[in-house]
Parts: structure tokens; sequence; C-alpha cells
């Protein structure tokens, strides 16, 4: 092996270690959107109150194990309450960092007013935005997106009512590449 391609083994090697060490402090969220969960879009119900307390637990308890870094998908429902809850735990954690993870910049195209809003609000305190697509091209985008999340990973916390959809398959995707799975029960 020449000393060239001994240095770009070694580099290699390198950054495939800071990619690792990456992951392993950085979590995901999946979740369903507002129309699966049992209170729709009624956060004040006692029953998305008690998640949210759950969830704002289990994201300070992965803080104290060492995860800095939080992917958020950025859609209605479960991903929006987790990034406001992430935000909110920025201001006693400030090294914390969330990234949307945005399957394309349209994706609040069709979606009401007050829901535009809110994620417009959500937009301007990320720390950075990875966007799949320019453009919505159909469901893959947003598996796309999923998959991303997971391959950038060493945990996900989701909320999972059981049936099928994209958060059974976010979380079979993670099962078989071996990240730690947080399940909340709606």
């Amino acid at each position: 092996m020449s000393d060239k391609q001994k240095t770009f083994e070694n580099t290699k090697l390198k950054i495939d270690e800071i990619v690792q060490r990456l992951n392993a402090s950085t979590a995901c969220f999946s979740g369903h959107r507002s129309q699966k969960l049992p209170w729709g879009s009624h956060e004040t119900d006692e029953r998305c109150l008690a998640m949210k307390k759950k969830l704002r637990g289990i994201v300070e308890d992965a803080v104290q194990n060492g995860y800095k870094t939080f992917l958020c998908g950025m859609a209605i429902g479960f991903d929006m309450i987790c990034a406001e809850t992430v935000l909110e735990l920025k201001k006693t954690y400030s090294d914390l960092k969330l990234i949307g993870a945005l399957p394309c910049k349209d994706q609040d195209k069709f979606w009401s007013s007050e829901n535009k809003k809110r994620y417009q609000v959500l937009l301007r305190q990320l720390d950075g935005i990875r966007c799949v697509y320019n453009h919505y091209i159909g469901p893959e985008c947003v598996l796309e997106r999923d998959e991303y999340m997971i391959k950038k990973s060493s945990l996900l916390i989701a909320l999972f009512n059981g049936k099928k959809g994209g958060t059974m398959k976010t979380i079979s995707y993670a099962k078989r590449q071996g990240i730690k799975i947080i399940v909340i029960e709606p």
C-alpha cells in the first residue's frame, strides 16, 4: 500500500469515527400527525398534557445521557411538540442543537394558516435544516427523510399507536439499523 493510500485509509477511518461519535449523541423523533392522535389537535387535552410531560422527561434523560443533537421532521402533531420540547430544554441546556429534517421545502403547502404560522416560528429557531427535496414528490420523500434521521441517530423517540403507517415503518427501519427505540403510547 502506498503512502497516499495509507493516508486516505487513515483519514477515512477518522471520518468514520467522527460520524459514529456524532450519531452516538444524536436522537430523532417520529410520531403521528394530529389526526391520528386521540386528542386530535387539542393539545390542552389532559392526555396530550400527560404525553408532553412524559416526552419532556424522556428528552431530558437523553440529554443527561449525552444526547446533544435532536433531529425533527417538523410535521404537524408529535413532531412540532417534540421541537417545542427541545427548544424549551435549550433554555436550561444551551449546548443542545435542534435540526429540522424536512421531506421537502414546501411540506406546509396545504396546512392551515395556524399550523403554517406555528411551523414558521419553529423553523426560525432551528440550529439547522436538512431538506430532502425541493417539492413534495409523494410519500417516498417522507420515508427518505425518516431514513435519513435514523441513519444519523442512535436513539429514536416515537409516539406510536400500534397501527400501520409512517411511524410503524420508521420504527421497523430503526430496529433493522439497531438503534435504541423509546416508544410512548398516546
